[in-house]
């Protein structure tokens, strides 16, 4: 069956921490007739957004209008800081969580699933500066800080940046077997 994947995008989000999910789901799906993945982005508004380092993104969908959501993808970038504090939003990821299959993180994304409460008392991945945040966001959080990425239920998180795609190609195989992971991994031209 179909999974819409909705990357959750933001001012000041790390480009390559949505941009390596988008690409592993997105190619995946295209190799397979566009049969496996619907992606698109949401952000509180369709408005444009900017991400570290000025690239402009124009998100798909509002957090008002996005259709239904299988897999959530929460990127990092320095825009999580002002995320955690934007109620709208928040609220909006409290209110899906219950339908949602998966929700991976990718870099400091893990702040916002801290936030959330998503992490108490579970292990997850961040990118190596933001570990010390993460104590006083998930003091009951089980940092591992030695792999790529990690799962604790239905709540996945990366380390920094890249990491995202080896997470979002675990999740490819993990839903649609070993065949159409390697097949999306050969041509990204992508060696683990």
């Amino acid at each position: 069956m179909k999974k819409n994947v909705g990357i959750l995008l933001f001012d000041q989000v790390e480009a390559l921490d949505f941009a390596g999910p988008f690409e592993v789901f997105s190619v995946a799906s295209e190799l397979h007739q566009y049969e496996l993945f619907n992606v698109f982005t949401v952000a509180k508004t369709p408005k444009a957004i900017s991400a570290i380092n000025g690239l402009s993104i124009n998100p798909t969908y509002g957090i008002q209008t996005v259709p239904f959501i299988n897999i959530l993808v929460i990127p990092g970038g320095e825009g999580t800081k002002s995320l955690m504090n934007d109620q709208r939003v928040m609220d909006w990821l409290r209110r899906i969580q219950s339908t949602v299959e998966i929700t991976m993180s990718v870099c400091s994304g893990a702040r916002i699933l801290g936030k959330l409460g998503w992490l108490d008392g579970k292990t997850y991945c961040t990118h190596h500066e933001v570990y010390n945040d993460m104590k006083e966001i998930v003091p009951t959080g089980k940092p591992v800080k030695d792999k790529r990425f990690t799962g604790d239920g239905h709540i996945y998180s990366s380390a920094g940046i890249a990491a995202g795609i080896d997470l979002a190609l675990h999740l490819v195989k993990e839903i649609n077997g070993e065949v159409v992971a390697q097949k999306t991994m050969k041509y990204m031209e992508y060696r683990a």
